[in-house]
Formats: structure tokens, C-alpha cells, sequence
């Protein structure tokens, strides 16, 4: 931990986070809220509790061959990984799904930038 403080990273409230893996978490978080980007749409669900939120990824077909739908994936996973910790909520399910022709190839920076003012529009609709 002292290794991460000093290269500079900030701390955040929830070192790791729960993969969504069940159907029903994916179903019921499909029911809620949600918030289009352009490489990406985030869907949510409040749970309730006071657990570290949870994330689940998912492409369909419409994405492209395994190959495209993997490589999606791993971005979705990245920038959850890097936004989640700092701008997400204890107690919330969220879901990113990729996009035809976008999440594989739009640029990664911009990507994070969308989740994060993503998460801060359905965060701001819930209060």
C-alpha cells in the first residue's frame, strides 16, 4: 500500500469490486436506469446495502466475432477498473455493454471520461 501512496495513486474507498455473474443481477439491473454514451451503455440498479459496488460486462453478437467481443470486454473492464474505485456507490450494481463499431475502437481516455460523467448523471437522478 505504501508503494501505491507513493507513486502518487489515490486512495479509494473500495479496493476491489464485486464481478456480476448471475443472469438475474443482469436482468434486474437492466430494469433500472440507464445512461447511453457513445462507446458504451451503463445500466444500474440500487441494491440497498452497504457492500462494494458491483460490475458486470457484456457484449452481444452485434459487436462483432469472439475476437471483437473479447477485446471489448477487456476495455469495458479497464475502465471500470480504473473509474468504478473513486466515482462508484456502495450498495450499486452497474453493467457496461459495448457497442457495434465503438467500444473496441474509440479512444481509451474518452472512454473513461464518459463513464465517469455517466455515473455522475444516474448518480445525481437517483438523489
Amino acid at each position: 500500500m505504501a508503494s501505491d501512496e507513493a507513486a502518487g495513486a489515490t486512495q479509494s474507498p473500495f479496493l476491489r469490486f464485486e464481478v456480476l455473474k448471475k443472469r438475474a443481477d443482469f436482468l434486474r439491473a437492466a430494469r433500472g436506469p440507464r445512461q447511453a454514451t457513445p462507446g458504451f451503455v451503463l445500466q444500474c440498479w440500487e441494491r440497498g446495502d452497504d457492500d462494494a459496488p458491483r460490475v458486470g460486462y457484456t457484449c452481444t453478437k452485434k459487436v462483432g466475432n469472439a475476437v471483437a467481443r473479447n477485446r471489448a470486454k477487456r476495455r469495458l473492464r479497464e475502465i471500470a477498473r480504473l473509474t468504478i474505485p473513486t466515482h462508484g456507490r456502495a450498495g450499486w450494481d452497474y453493467v457496461l455493454v459495448g457497442r457495434a463499431g465503438e467500444t473496441g475502437d474509440r479512444d481509451f481516455a474518452q472512454m473513461c471520461k464518459e463513464l465517469e460523467t455517466a455515473l455522475s448523471n444516474l448518480h445525481m437522478m437517483r438523489k
